[in-house]
């Protein structure tokens, strides 16, 4: 399956796009647009692929993603079908990296916000206090007049800028630009390895899938994402693991065997190796951040 490009076409009263994805609506395959992108997740928990980058996502949690950068976001099943209280839902702001013009965007005042949108080229996760302000800008936007919406799309990007409280997601070594040969191959293995990760894999099955052998596999998808394809499986399946810790009351043991680990002293390792903590510091950390909220 080929990467998708995606456009969005506003209408004729609006610059740009903003809507509400909810259940199945979230989901997507592997796919890039020309356009910048400011997600908002809210209620769902999962896996999300964004550049070279694998990992968990959370309710709450917000992305600033530049032209052209690949990704694509995995929930669990109930997420999807759930009664309307409970199913997921996502905030999508998709505008021009140009929107305001080429003369607006030279003015002086405005460097800071032209310097965060080519840094957010390898994908933000926004932090703190600026999170949850630009969180709530998007809910704000949702009902608001269109210049009104306009001006909080620059209000909401300025506060990012003026903060810089946010993480940058995929390497520095990461290049987007791939034929559409090369888009197809990635966004199958990725595809397995999603829907595969909490079972044995093998890498001749996976070379398989492009009609590789196992070594010619091996360096043709560290060619093409800068790592090698255990790796990529480890973080798959240790970003899965990070989800079910936050999200689910299983014991670490469950979770191990949940995301394909056999050996519980392996699973620790990995997940170690991967996130510095262990599970249980992982999950104590997050839930004392939680309460902190709520003080």
């Amino acid at each position: 399956m080929k990467a998708t490009l995606k456009k969005a076409t506003p209408n004729p009263e609006h610059s740009f796009n903003i809507h509400k994805d909810i259940g199945h609506a979230i989901l997507s395959a592997w796919h890039y647009h020309p356009e910048c992108e400011l997600l908002v997740v809210k209620r769902t928990y999962g896996t999300c692929l964004i550049g070279d980058y694998v990992g968990p996502f959370k309710n709450g949690d917000v992305f600033l993603f530049g032209s052209n950068l690949p990704h694509t976001f995995r929930c669990e099943q109930k997420y999807l079908e759930s009664d309307i209280e409970k199913v997921g839902e996502t905030i999508v702001i998709l505008f021009e990296n140009n929107i305001w013009g080429d003369a607006f965007l030279n003015l002086p005042e405005i460097s800071p916000i032209v310097k965060l949108l080519n840094t957010s080229k390898l994908g933000l996760r926004l932090k703190g206090v600026t999170r949850r302000k630009v969180g709530k800008i998007a809910e704000e936007m949702l009902n608001e007049s269109p210049a009104r919406k306009l001006i909080n799309l620059l209000s909401a990007l300025e506060i990012i800028a003026a903060s810089k409280e946010y993480e940058i997601i995929s390497s520095n070594g990461f290049n987007p630009e791939v034929n559409s040969v090369d888009q197809s191959r990635i966004n199958a293995i990725f595809e397995y390895t999603f829907n595969h990760y909490h079972q044995k894999v093998a890498l001749e099955d996976v070379a398989a899938l492009i009609n590789m052998g196992k070594h010619s596999f091996c360096r043709y998808f560290k060619s093409k994402t800068k790592k090698t394809y255990i790796q990529f499986l480890m973080e798959v399946r240790i970003g899965n693991a990070c989800r079910l810790l936050l999200e689910e009351e299983f014991n670490m043991t469950e979770v191990g065997y949940a995301c394909g680990y056999n050996n519980i002293s392996h699973f620790y390792h990995q997940f170690k190796a991967l996130t510095k903590k262990n599970p249980m510091d992982y999950r104590y950390n997050y839930l004392k951040t939680e309460e902190k909220k709520f003080i």
